[in-house]
This record gives structure tokens, C-alpha cells and sequence, in this order.
């Protein structure tokens, strides 16, 4: 039995990675991570080295964890810097550091892939591993319940909440079946925000990921790279990995083009499993009024429906979703901490923080554009 490190999915077959999935969610697949890292969108360079964890036993991975050494906190979307910078504060290194998640993708999904006790033994041999490599901890984002149970069972691992606002297909035949278990108010809201959209001129066509042009595709980038330009910043993704992953997964990919005389304007892009839409990225090439809420929201929300999903994740963040139907969800990440110290000051920190969180999302819900008792 032994637990290795992994520099790159290359090094696994996609059989022997995706056998240990316990669903058809995209962004755990071998397809998907290879992706990230054959196009350089993750790598050393950029704070994201690959070091995905298997547990072996008599030859075979018997569990696994996908996972990068972090050099800095970027892209994670669980904020860790105010304790890095604590740590620089007092002398003690936070970096560089393990993290279990997929980049740049706030999803709860599964992290601890394959059998039970084989995951049990993975973490119970996580802690020296960490000290050997010169690491200063180990984090895993949005988990499932599932693995907060495992790692409530580990010593000295931290729980940590957030909040996230997610949109729920209650059967409706359409979307005007939704607006009508809305406040009057509100429905009026979200009926003129759709309306202006349409008299502004717009059309919106939806592909899968193999039906759009390598020009399309330009099209999708520039416009997702904007959205990074606007605000000073580099995009997270190359190019070259929507094309890739076109090729690969077209069946999980929905892009939906937004047009204006003809000529695109803005794009949203998704990926999709069997129960549930995800919403990953956005652009557009001018400011439209309301644009963003159509093509990002309403246009998602619309295709659920049509296809039968049973829920839509919009992304991160975004109190805005609130009111046009999002409700919020609890999110959970675990931490584990190599110095006593900082883990004592950081259990301390969370207790609080988690009764905050939990008050928040109680209070959110006082937002929710629904009728009451429905």
C-alpha cells in the first residue's frame, strides 16, 4: 500500500481515472483535467502544479484525489489569503501548499474518487506526506456530504462554509410556469428585464460543443478573455483549451450565442451532466442593458427546463441571483494545517465564521422572489 504523486492525468489512463467517478459530473472526468493542463491553463508557472494523489494497492489505484502545490491562492474561490498573509506576518511559510479542487471551478462535487477504506488510508497517510514534500497543508474545496464525513473522521481537519445561490427545476412546463409561482412584483421584474432584452433586437442560438466553428470559438474566447481585460486582469484559461475540449467532451459543452443585426454580441458557455447546468463563463463585446441577466441567467434557467435538468448552478457567488429565483446553498471545504499555531488561530476563526455563514443563509432567503407557502 502506498500513496503517490501524480504529476500529470497523462501518467493514468482515462479508464483507470474515470472508473474511480461516482458520477457523470464533467469536471472530475480525465478529459477535463488533461484538458486544463495540456493547454496550459494550469500549470507551475501560474501557481497550479499538478500533483494529483492515488493510493495504491497490489498494483492497482484503489482511490485517488485530484489536486495541485499551490503557490499562491488565485482561482480557488474559497478566500484564503488573509491567512497567508497572517502567516507572512509571523514568519511562517503558507506557501507552497496542497489543494484539492478543480481550478478555477467553484463546484461541489466529489474529491475523494473510489473505495471508502482506501480513501481512509489515503488521509491517514496525508500528514507525513505533507511535512516530506515541504507543504505547509492540505485543502479540499466544495465537497460533497459524503467526504465531510470522512474527514470529520481525521484528526485536525478544519471545517469551512460558504454560500452559494443555485437555481431548482420544480417541474415547470416552461418558463412562464416558473414565473408564475413568483410575487406579482418580482415576475413583473424578471418579465420586463427579458422583454427590454428582445426589443433591443437580440437572438439567442444555443450549440453543443462539437457544432461550433474554430471563428466561433474565437469568438467565445475574446469574449471570456474580456471580461478578465475589463478589470486589469489575465484569464485564467488559454485558447487553446476550449478547442481542446471541444474535441473531447462535446457532449457536455452548451454554448449559447447572443445576436444582435446579425452579429454576435456576447456568449455564455456551460457544461452539463445528467441533473444539473452549470454555468462557467460569460462575455460580451459592448455594454447591453440587462444582457448579462438573459444570456447568463434566463437563457440557463430556460434550458433546464426544456431538458428536463433538476438544477442549475450559475457560479459562484452573486447575491443579485437572489431575487430572480437562485436560493442559497451551503458549500463546505476542509483544511488541514501543519502548524499548530496557525491551526489553532484558524479553528478559532472558522467557529465564528460558520455561525455567520449559516445566519446568512437563513437570511437570504428572506429575498426570494416566491410566493409565500409555495
Amino acid at each position: 500500500m502506498s500513496l503517490l504523486h501524480l504529476p500529470s492525468l497523462a501518467d493514468i489512463s482515462a479508464a483507470e481515472w474515470d472508473a474511480l467517478l461516482p458520477d457523470d459530473q464533467p469536471f472530475l472526468r480525465h478529459a477535463f483535467l488533461l484538458t486544463l493542463e495540456e493547454s496550459g491553463s494550469v500549470r507551475a508557472e501560474n501557481g497550479w502544479q499538478p500533483d494529483h494523489l492515488l493510493w495504491h494497492e497490489n498494483g492497482a489505484v484503489r482511490a485517488a484525489l485530484p489536486g495541485y502545490r499551490k503557490r499562491n491562492s488565485w482561482g480557488e474561490y474559497v478566500f484564503d489569503h488573509a491567512w497567508a498573509d497572517a502567516c507572512q506576518r509571523a514568519g511562517i511559510a503558507y506557501y507552497p501548499k496542497w489543494l484539492g479542487a478543480i481550478p478555477y471551478s467553484p463546484v461541489t462535487g466529489a474529491r475523494l474518487l473510489g473505495d471508502r477504506d482506501a480513501i481512509s488510508q489515503l488521509l491517514t497517510a496525508l500528514p507525513d506526506n505533507l511535512l516530506r514534500h515541504g507543504l505547509s497543508g492540505a485543502h479540499i474545496n466544495f465537497t460533497t456530504p459524503d467526504a465531510g464525513d470522512l474527514l470529520a473522521q481525521q484528526p485536525a481537519w478544519l471545517a469551512r462554509l460558504g454560500v452559494q445561490y443555485h437555481w431548482h427545476n420544480k417541474g415547470y412546463r416552461d418558463f412562464q410556469d416558473f414565473l408564475d409561482t413568483l410575487m406579482s412584483r418580482k415576475r413583473k421584474q424578471l418579465r420586463k428585464e427579458r422583454e427590454q432584452v428582445t426589443h433591443s433586437g437580440f437572438d439567442f442560438t444555443w450549440y453543443r460543443g462539437d457544432a461550433l466553428r474554430e471563428d466561433q470559438w474565437d469568438f467565445v474566447y475574446t469574449c471570456y478573455a474580456n471580461t478578465y481585460a475589463v478589470r486589469g486582469q489575465h484569464p485564467y484559461l488559454t485558447r487553446s483549451f476550449f478547442s481542446l475540449l471541444a474535441e473531447r467532451m462535446p457532449q457536455a459543452i452548451r454554448v449559447v450565442i447572443a445576436t444582435v443585426q446579425g452579429q454576435p454580441a456576447a456568449m455564455a458557455f456551460y457544461l452539463k451532466d445528467s441533473t444539473t447546468l452549470y454555468g462557467r463563463y460569460w462575455g460580451c463585446l459592448a455594454e447591453f442593458d440587462r444582457l448579462h441577466f438573459e444570456t447568463c441567467f434566463y437563457q440557463g434557467m430556460a434550458f433546464a427546463i426544456a431538458e428536463g435538468l433538476q438544477r442549475f448552478d450559475a457560479g459562484a457567488q452573486g447575491e443579485h441571483k437572489l431575487v430572480r429565483g437562485f436560493e442559497p446553498q451551503l458549500t463546505q471545504s476542509w483544511h488541514y494545517l501543519c502548524h499548530e499555531g496557525l491551526r489553532a488561530a484558524v479553528e478559532d476563526f472558522l467557529v465564528q465564521e460558520r455561525a455567520g455563514v449559516r445566519a446568512w443563509a437563513l437570511e437570504a432567503c428572506e429575498s426570494l422572489p416566491y410566493r409565500r407557502g409555495d
